[in-house]
């Protein structure tokens, strides 16, 4: 593989970069960005090989291009790159919705043939920009690839080979699918925690004790409401269908639960949380859960050989007792990649204090 394109040199685009600079032999990075300084910062870092402010002949030749940029406009940058993408280049996104965009392309597709495949890798940082971007954002990382019935099979294992390369881990799941799983584990949970966050907003008095006594597990379950409101709006829109659906599924369960206490039907109310607390129990075993007083950290580390193994002997060493620890697979909300949880808040003060004096860069939960 010899050239690759990154529209959107943000944090996603710019860690792309970073990555493929970093753990591929990749020839030539094209970037292409509206921030003019960004472009010039990582071409003198070296990252980039050239760049350009428009869609233009620079993206000729180019193997693959990452689309990063928001859901809304990726149609006008395929329709703009056509005229210079040859039939071999691979088209890629790394949006949080595909079924939509996916349906729009096909309409492209009656006017030029090209491959376009939808990608969404699951990780993130609270911070923005490409002075935020790090070559270690997809270690472990999943990284969900939405081909539609015409890909080539050949083109998705090129796609899958480099995402590998770059240390993340593919799934490849229909475009449907995707949007009906982020639908239920992430777009219709931050609703719920806007929710319930707006909730005690109406319901505190001017005493505000609601709001003094929620620093601890309301804080915990609601994390996620301090999200971007201009993301989320736009999630709302472009997976409108699938939202509606989970919305209506958790609204229906919610009354058959108020019915319940209502009626005071023990065995329903047992069961309710019993099944729930069973189907959990299947989920990665590392986090307590919200509403079990724990304390934790997260350590932005490279992926190599040993590292949580160092971690750990130089917390044991000094005295410090670690509950679990373990990499994040999903992070697409979270800083850093290494979860650490500790039973006493002194173990984590001191934890953050020992690793940040070793350079560490540590996000306090």
């Amino acid at each position: 593989m010899n050239k690759i394109g990154i529209i959107g040199l943000g944090l996603i685009g710019g860690s792309l970069a970073k990555s493929l600079r970093e753990k591929t032999s990749i020839n030539h990075i094209v970037a292409m960005d509206s921030n003019e300084n960004m472009l010039h910062k990582a071409f003198n870092e070296g990252i980039i090989n050239s760049f350009t402010n428009s869609i233009d002949e620079s993206f000729c030749n180019c193997d693959i291009i990452f689309l990063c940029t928001p859901v809304n406009i990726i149609t006008s940058y395929v329709n703009k790159l056509l005229p210079y993408i040859s039939e071999n280049c691979i088209l890629t996104d790394v949006g949080s919705t595909k079924h939509a965009i996916m349906n729009d392309l096909k309409t492209l597709k009656n006017e030029k043939d090209f491959c376009f495949i939808g990608g969404h890798p699951m990780t993130g940082s609270e911070k923005t920009g490409y002075i935020a971007s790090r070559g270690h954002l997809f270690e472990n990382a999943y990284y969900i690839l939405t081909p539609d019935e015409s890909t080539p099979k050949e083109k998705l294992d090129i796609l899958k080979n480099l995402i590998k390369s770059i240390g993340a881990i593919p799934i490849v799941i229909s475009s449907e699918y995707h949007d009906l799983i982020t639908a239920s584990i992430s777009h219709v949970p931050h609703i719920i925690a806007s929710s319930l966050v707006n909730m005690v907003k109406a319901l505190d008095n001017e005493d505000k004790y609601m709001n003094l006594l929620a620093a601890g597990g309301f804080k915990d379950i609601t994390r996620i409401a301090s999200s971007s409101p201009e993301i989320w709006h736009s999630i709302c829109i472009s997976n409108q269908k699938n939202i509606l659906f989970v919305l209506d599924y958790f609204i229906k369960s919610l009354k058959d639960f108020y019915f319940a206490i209502e009626k005071k039907e023990d065995e329903y109310i047992w069961s309710f949380f019993d099944n729930a607390r069973q189907y959990r129990s299947t989920f990665s075993n590392r986090s307590p859960g919200p509403l079990l007083k724990s304390y934790e950290i997260i350590v932005d580390v490279v992926d190599q050989p040993g590292i949580i193994a160092n971690i750990a002997v130089l917390l044991s060493e000094h005295n410090i007792n670690i509950k679990n620890i373990g990499i994040i697979n999903n992070r697409e909300h979270e800083n850093g990649a290494l979860q650490i949880i500790f039973d006493k808040e002194e173990d984590q003060k001191k934890s953050i204090k020992l690793l940040k004096d070793m350079n560490y860069n540590i996000y306090e939960k």
